[in-house]
């Protein structure tokens, strides 16, 4: 599976695009300066029940767009 379709079921899956999903982040406080894909990605399979593979596909989705910045981000 492609990255992108990772991105497409998760927005199916959701009824939420990446931006929805980081705004509920925003405003729930998930997102912080010290977060660790652990954390994001257990949010995601509480809130939204995303498996293993499509968190992490967000996560990747986040660091890309910098709304979430890690020593990895750069890469």
């Amino acid at each position: 599976m492609s990255f992108q379709a990772y991105i497409d079921n998760i927005t199916i899956k959701t009824g939420k695009t990446p931006d929805q999903i980081r705004e509920q982040a925003l405003s729930q406080g998930i997102i912080t300066a010290d977060m660790k894909a652990a954390a994001f990605t257990d949010w995601l399979k509480k809130e939204y029940q995303l498996g293993h593979g499509h968190a992490m596909a967000l996560w990747k989705y986040f660091i890309v767009h910098e709304w979430i910045v890690t020593k990895y981000s750069s890469m």
